[in-house]
């Protein structure tokens, strides 16, 4: 197994939950084309493949075997030249600094969406029950917890860490973008999906 993706580090449970939501969302939006920056473990990318879309993927990693090795902030893609770009926990890896210069790039590459996740950070509390004959019902809300992030190695930042509110994040998103939709997972209340529209 690839030394960056260890099963059961990054292929826990409500990651398989994360791709099932990044599939979905690609598929309901019906491209002909799909750049996803960040191959991961390619499981994403291969079942894409498999219901008939084309599908190019690019990171910055080599052994990876991606379709493009670059940076999401200088990426070598024409203007325009996917249906959907496809960007799941990618951007908090970079300095926040950049992160309206990497929406600038996703912009840029794509037609007309983008289906973008961030990490989201808040200890939830989550309440589920089921009776038969009627639609299951699901509570969650975040505790208000918001501490100072820690930037490390892996991210510098998250949404709900202190100075990063989802209101914040929404409103830098909106000036590149029309929010179709946005999200957090019940099943994965760390992965905040947004749905966007050039």
């Amino acid at each position: 197994m690839d030394k960056h993706y260890n099963f059961f580090k990054y292929d826990y449970k409500d990651r398989w939950t994360s791709y099932w939501h990044q599939i979905d969302e690609v598929l309901k939006l019906r491209p002909k084309t799909v750049l996803e920056i960040g191959i991961g473990n390619g499981t994403v990318a291969d079942y894409l493949k498999k219901q008939g879309l084309k599908v190019k993927t690019l990171d910055i990693s080599e052994d990876l075997r991606p379709d493009f090795i670059a940076d999401v902030m200088k990426m070598p893609i024409d203007n325009n030249s996917f249906s959907v770009v496809l960007c799941a926990e990618i951007l908090e890896h970079l300095p926040f600094k950049d992160f309206e210069k990497a929406l600038l790039e996703l912009k840029r590459v794509t037609k007309k969406y983008v289906v973008l996740s961030l990490p989201h950070f808040g200890p939830p509390i989550k309440i589920s029950f089921k009776i038969p004959f009627i639609k299951e019902i699901k509570i969650v809300f975040k505790i208000p917890y918001h501490p100072k992030h820690k930037s490390g190695r892996v991210h510098y930042w998250e949404i709900g860490k202190k100075g990063y509110s989802p209101r914040k994040i929404r409103n830098i998103i909106k000036k590149y973008f029309e929010i179709q939709n946005d999200f957090v997972p019940f099943e994965n209340q760390y992965h905040h999906f947004y749905i966007l529209k050039k």
